[in-house]
This record gives C-alpha cells, structure tokens and sequence, in this order.
C-alpha cells in the first residue's frame, strides 16, 4: 500500500498508446487472428494500398490535365474516413488502425525530407535574382494579401479547441504557388510562351521561395512559441553556413573527380548523408528536417550532379515513399467534420470561395499599380493559385502539432483542392489578345523607311556577338530610320528545371562574385550595350531565354511574335577553325534553326561566321548574290540598308542564264519529305526585274554601289564564279532560294550538306574556301494559306513607295499577285531540305 501512497494524479491522468509489441509475427496466421497486428505487416501492407490508390486517381483525372498531386491527394483522401471509413467501417479500423500510425507517420516525413532535397535541387535561385520587377511585385502581393485573407477567415470559425497560432498557417498554406504544376497546365494549354505565361511562372518561383521561409516561421512557432525567433535565427545562421563553407567544400570535392569519369556510388551516398545530417541540424535547431535537406539541396554546386541526384530519388521518392504522405493527410482529413462546432454549412462554404479566390483577388488589387488589364491580372492570379504539395506540408504539420483542429484542417485540404482543380478547365478558355498592336511588317522588304526595324538577335556563346554585332551595325541605323534590337541569348537548360524568359536591365550592376555562366551573360549585355551607345537610332533590349534545346525553336518564333520583330539573325552550327575547316560547334543548333524557319513568324537569316576571332573586322565589303525568288529579294533589301552606310561599298551581282543553259522544270525538284514550292516562273521572273529596276533608279548616283550582271550556263560555271570572288569581300548576304528554280543553281541541290541553307547557302559552309569572311542566308516570310497570323496584303506596301528613297517596295502592277500560287506546307521535323 505505501508504494501505492506515491502515485501522483498527473500519472493516472496520463494518455498512454497501446500497441502491439512485435515487430512482425513469427508462426504467421496460426499464431493469432490478425497476422496485420504486428507494426511491420500492417506498415507493409498500408505503404502498397497506398500507391495503388493514388496511381488509380492519377489514372482517373489525367484526362482533365489535373496537377498529379490532386490526383494523389484525392487518393488519400479516398482511404480515409470520408469514404473508406464510412463504407466499409470495421475493414477501415483493422487497415488502418489508430497504432498503425506509428511507422506510417514517420515514414510519411522521412518522404518530406528528401522531397524538399529535390525541390531544393530543381530550384534556381540565379533566375529568381533576375526576376523582373513586375513579376517579382505580383509574387509579394499574391502572398502578403492571401496570407492576411487566410488570418482572417480563420478567426470566424473560432470553437473552444482552436489555437490562434492556427492563423498563420491558413495563410501561409494560402501563398504558395506551384511552379512545376502550372508549367504543366501552361504547357497543355499552349501559353507558356505568351506574356501572362511568362509572368505567372516567374511570380510561381519567387513565391514557392517565399512559402518555404514562411514554413520555417511557422514550424518554429509550432514547435515552442517562446524560442521560435531563436530557431528561426539559429536557421538562418545554419543556411549562411552552408552557402558560404559548405558549398564551396563540396564544389572542391566535385572538382576531384576528373570530367567524364561521372559520380560513383559513393559520392551519391555521401550526398544523400549529408541531406539527413543536414535534417538533424535543422530538427535540433527547432524548426524542422525537411528544411535542413531544402537547403542542402540549394547549395548542390554542379548541376550534372543535380541531374544525376534527381534521376536517381525522384521515381522513389515520389513513387515509393510520398504516397505514404498522402495516405497520412488523407486519414486526416474528414469532409463530416466541415460544420460542426455550429458553423453552418453556408458559413463553410462561403469560406471556401473566398480562399479559393483570394489569388485572383491579391491580383487584380495590384493591376492598379501595374501596366495589366483586369482580364490579364485576374488570369496570373488565377495561374499563381495553382497549389502544390508544399500547401499540404504547411498544413499537415500544423495538424500533427495539434496547431489545427480537424475542421480547420479539412476546410484548407478542400480549398487547396478546389482552387487547383478549378485552374485548368477555366484557363481553357483563355485566349490572350496578342494584337493590340497591328503585326503587320514581317519582312525587311515591306518596312517602311520611317520605321523602326525590329531585329531579334540570336546567340548561343560569346563567340557569336561580334559577328552579329558586325551585320547589324552594317544596317545604318539612324534617328530617321531606327533599329530596335532584341539581343536574345539562348542557354540550354540542364540540372535545375526551371526554364523562363529573363529580361535584363544593361545599365544594372552585376554580381559581386557571378558565376561563369553570369559572367558570359554580363559580357554579352555588355557587347550589345557598346553597340547602342556608338550608333545613333539604336534601342537594344537584352533578354536571356533558358529552355532545352527541344523547345528553344518556339522560344525564338514565340518571342519574335511577341516583340513584333521583321528580322531574326541565327547563328550557324559550324565555323571556321585555324586550319581553314568548317567544323560542328554544336550540331544540337542545327536542329534549332531548321524548326526556326520552318515556323518563324517574320523573315529569317542564318550567319556562317568564317572569320576566326581576331580577324573578325566590320563588313566594308558587301555583295549580294542575286539569282531571284523572295528570298533573294529579301536579300537585297537588307543589303540596301548597308548602302547608306559610310563605310561600305556594296556589289550587287545578278547571276543570269545564259542561251545554252538547260531549261528546268520545277517539278523535277520537288519531293513530299522538302518543303515545296509551286512556282509561277513568268510572276517571279516579272517581280524580280521590277525590284531590280527599282533599284538601280535609286542608286544610280551612288559611287558606293556596283551593280553587275554575269551570264553563265550551268552551275558548275556558277560555283567558278563565286570562289573567284572569297578574296574580294567581307559579307555576302545570299538567299536560300526558295520560289525559285535556276539552272545555274540544281544541280547543286543534289550535294546540299546542310540544305536548310539552299544550294548557294550551303557552298559557303563548306571548307572549299580558305579567306575569312561572313555569310548571311536570308529567308523572307511568307505566308502560309491559314496561317495563325492572318493574311499579308502586299497592297499595303504600296503606300510606302513614296516614302522609301533606299528600300524597295512590294506593290506589283495590277494582275500580278507576287505570291498568290505559293504556299508552304511545313513539317515539324529534322528534315527539312531545299526544294529539289
């Protein structure tokens, strides 16, 4: 009895789990009824159901272009009580019995940690630096407004058992925007590359980064209320350190390895140790270790180390270990719980549709300190409430402290899943206004002279700018006729997925300490920046695309619609090396161009650079190569802009057929794998003499311009002529020949190596030639009968033919419709060829 005097009352009040002792059963069934009672079979049996009931659910919603983790959340959910335990409510109870949580819960957070490793890989935080000023606005506001909604909507569902910490964490669920999930849903919808794209993506980034240091505050709060600013100081501290002393000790680990040898399996081990130490510290600290492995997947230095980190965990991870999560926020969730505590069901709905909507609301309220229209606006905010798992993390953890009660925590799960779920089938609709100003001038040709000239700019290296730089200062710009430059650099994307458009300020300070790859970046802007300031009429605007390479084509075509260009400059994916060859680069770029004049909006020219780089000089020696077509008419237009120009002379050579050369037909040349070109020779033939015409008047009195006709009978003449000319010039500009068929020039598109650059083209790729000079192939637009962009009326250009004392113009005499018997069926492929 004395023993029984020293038991207090706050031991008999003690709440005490009872759970099976074993780990698993060792005589099977006939050692008991229920061979899932031990915590090892009924976990093993749990973590399988799970899979298969949130892989169903992806099954059932990818139809609908769902976000994969609504599918796998509305998997969860369907085992929990809301269906599995109403139905089948004994079964529910020996499934999923209230013990069973002891290894499930568990394991449900060891997936959060090495999730948050990958979110941390698959981050770009350079990118985030260089958000622009709008997005990153639109991301502030679409997180401080929702959040202050989120608090107060909480406070009217106040019952006995609510923690007013509860607050934060309804509004922090309500900041986060899910970047891959909407790229995703812009992907399908075809507006990834449009402005409102754009602009939801990179506010999505900044605000996924926004949430996960709200997490940090919010998890320190939950854990100890009194020391959370110590945690949260403390995390900061942990984070400075590992960007500052871890990092570069891994980046000097790496660097052992030697290039091409790859990552053993003990550099993967080693780094998936550090992500758990790194767990343990943040733990320790007080906040959590899901950002200890957040960070540490921050700091991963080489991005072919990321790349192989994500190859290696994602399939597990979120095959294997996060369907255990979502089997966990699915138990925890009860739709019957929604109005208890005598909260009506109108109340609760009403709630819902103002969370769901407090996106779009934090949206339209900063389109009054913005450029955008109310449709635009609305549109980004409805984009940005597209959620991701992070949501359910904030959530969740707030519930397992005991922070949420359930009906707190199930009305956020339901507003979570109805603000993404309502994403997809509304933006359907959507179709953004894209004329607001007429595109119209596609063509150097048919711009007027008193317009500006809007060029996009192409470059891959730094290698390339001098060359462009070179052809675009040998245009002329000048205050009465302006060239507006859109100097795009195009860098592939490997390691970090995040592929976005960024658009640079050339006046702003770089970085202290950039990276190789900013400081490529900062040269270029920097190259083109030189360019505006020694050249009146110049506007240049650096942009900065990162996309595979699978995709960078319908970047270029997406941002030249966009910007309204007339023109754009690719660089080749050969150059001329010190022996004189003409050696691959990178054959990838190859790919890029053909998609690109396959599908370019505008006309289009390829430079071959065949000057090495300290030779490569201004262009004072222009020639244009005329053998006829639209091509080679857009050709002599550009080339009519260098004419102006002080410092060059111009030649213009017309290749004519001689009495003895061999008629063509123009069927024989033809094939369904080319683009084809039905030809109506007698027109051609017409608009070419009329423009030349034009422009021998014009330049007449020009002692800087030499116009010439050489007559030759085949093309081997032909290919004689023009090598006899490498020593004489520092530019020709030629057409890839397309809507014509010569026969100076069929033969030689039976020996086409690139034939993405036409017969004449492709004879100045080859290493046939050994002096240093440049090529530019040019393309003109035309029209394709049902293009997206609308009919081109070459009367138009009628009006400018007054205005133009330099350039030519389209108008034709009445009958003649220049290109009314040409159409373009275009193919989405690698082989594109010249017309045979």
């Amino acid at each position: 009895m004395g023993d029984l005097v020293d038991v207090t009352i706050e031991d008999v009040n003690r709440t005490i789990i009872c759970y099976a002792e074993t780990i698993y059963r060792t005589n099977g069934v006939w050692e008991g009824p229920n061979p899932l009672a031990p915590i090892l079979p009924i976990f093993i049996f749990q973590l399988p159901v799970a899979i298969f009931a949130t892989r169903i659910s992806l099954l059932l919603l990818k139809p609908f272009n769902m976000p994969p983790f609504i599918g796998e959340l509305i998997g969860g959910i369907l085992l929990g009580p809301t269906f599995f335990g109403k139905i089948a409510p004994s079964t529910y109870k020996w499934f999923f019995p209230s013990y069973g949580f002891v290894v499930l819960e568990p394991m449900a957070h060891f997936a959060l940690v090495y999730y948050a490793f990958l979110v941390g890989l698959t981050l770009d935080t350079q990118a985030i630096r260089r958000t622009g000023s709008k997005a990153m606005g639109m991301a502030i506001t679409g997180a401080a407004i929702p959040c202050l909604i989120g608090c107060v909507l909480f406070f009217v569902i106040l019952s006995d058992e609510t923690n007013y910490y509860g607050c934060i964490f309804w509004g922090f669920a309500l900041t986060v925007s899910s970047y891959s999930a909407l790229g995703s849903i812009l992907e399908d919808q075809s507006l990834i590359h449009t402005e409102v794209g754009k602009l939801a993506m990179s506010a999505a980034q900044v605000g996924e980064v926004i949430s996960w240091g709200l997490l940090a505050i919010g998890l320190a709060v939950a854990n100890s209320a009194s020391h959370c600013l110590f945690a949260i100081i403390l995390t900061i501290v942990f984070a400075l350190f590992c960007f500052h002393a871890v990092r570069p000790a891994l980046s000097w680990i790496i660097k052992k390895t030697g290039d091409g040898q790859g990552f053993s399996e003990f550099y993967i081990c080693f780094i998936l140790s550090g992500v758990a130490i790194c767990g343990v510290i943040t733990d320790a600290i007080g906040t959590h270790p899901m950002l200890g492995a957040f960070i540490f997947g921050l700091i991963m230095p080489n991005e072919v180390l990321q790349t192989t980190l994500v190859e290696r965990l994602e399939d597990f991870v979120m095959g294997i270990f996060m369907p255990a999560f979502f089997a966990v926020c699915g138990i925890r969730t009860n739709l019957d719980s929604l109005s208890i505590n005598n909260t009506s069901l109108a109340v609760v709905v009403g709630i819902i549709v103002i969370l769901s909507g407090s996106k779009v609301i934090s949206s339209l309220l900063s389109s009054f300190v913005t450029n955008m229209t109310a449709k635009e606006a609305a549109t980004v905010g409805l984009l940005t409430s597209t959620k991701s798992i992070l949501a359910l993390i904030i959530l969740e953890i707030a519930q397992e402290h005991g922070v949420l009660t359930t009906q707190e925590y199930t009305i956020m799960v339901v507003s979570v899943v109805v603000m993404t779920m309502l994403v997809p089938p509304i933006i359907l609709h959507y179709h953004p206004n894209n004329d607001g100003i007429p595109y119209t001038r596609k063509t150097i040709e048919k711009t007027k002279s008193v317009e500006e000239l809007r060029v996009l700019a192409c470059v891959h290296k730094l290698n390339n700018v001098p060359s462009v730089i070179n052809v675009l200062e040998a245009a002329n710009a000048t205050k009465q006729s302006p060239i507006r430059v859109y100097a795009l650099q195009l860098i592939e994307l490997i390691g970090r997925a995040s592929a976005m458009l960024v658009v640079h300020n050339g006046h702003k300070a770089s970085s202290k300490n950039p990276t190789k790859e900013e400081a490529q970046t900062d040269e270029i802007i920097s190259a083109f920046d030189n360019y505006e300031l020694r050249c009146d009429g110049v506007n240049v605007q650096a942009l900065t695309s990162r996309c595979p390479y699978s995709t960078m084509d319908e970047d270029i075509c997406s941002i030249a619609r966009e910007k309204r260009a007339a023109f754009i400059i690719l660089p080749f994916h050969r150059q001329q090396n010190a022996d004189g060859e003409m050696e691959d680069i990178n054959p990838t770029i190859r790919t890029v161009n053909e998609n690109v004049l396959a599908h370019a909006p505008c006309s289009v020219g390829v430079l071959i650079d065949r000057q090495m780089a300290e030779t490569r000089t201004f262009p004072n020696r222009v020639s244009v190569l005329f053998f006829g077509g639209p091509d080679d008419r857009e050709a002599l237009s550009y080339a009519w802009r260098m004419s102006e120009h002080q410092n060059v002379r111009l030649t213009v050579i017309r290749f004519a057929p001689g009495k003895d050369a061999l008629q063509v037909d123009p069927t024989d040349f033809m094939t369904p794998e080319t683009i084809t070109v039905p030809i109506n020779a007698e027109n051609e033939q017409h608009l070419d003499d009329q423009f030349l015409n034009k422009f021998k008047l014009a330049t007449a009195q020009e002692k800087s311009v030499v116009y010439q006709e050489i007559v030759l009978n085949d093309e081997e003449e032909t290919v004689r002529a023009i090598k006899n000319m490498e020593n004489n010039y520092d530019l020709f500009v030629v057409g890839r020949g397309r809507g014509m068929v010569s026969p100076l020039t069929a033969g030689l598109a039976d020996w086409c190596d690139c034939p993405e650059l036409g017969p004449i083209g492709d004879l100045f790729a080859t290493s046939e030639f050994s002096s240093s000079f440049s090529v530019l192939v040019m393309q003109q637009y035309i029209r394709s009968d049902g293009s997206e962009t609308g009919s081109e009326s070459y009367a138009e250009s009628s009006e400018a033919e007054h205005d133009m004392s330099w350039r030519p113009s389209n108008a034709s005499n009445e009958g003649y419709e220049p290109f009314g018997h040409m159409s373009f069926n275009h193919r989405r492929d690698h082989s594109l060829g010249m017309m045979r």
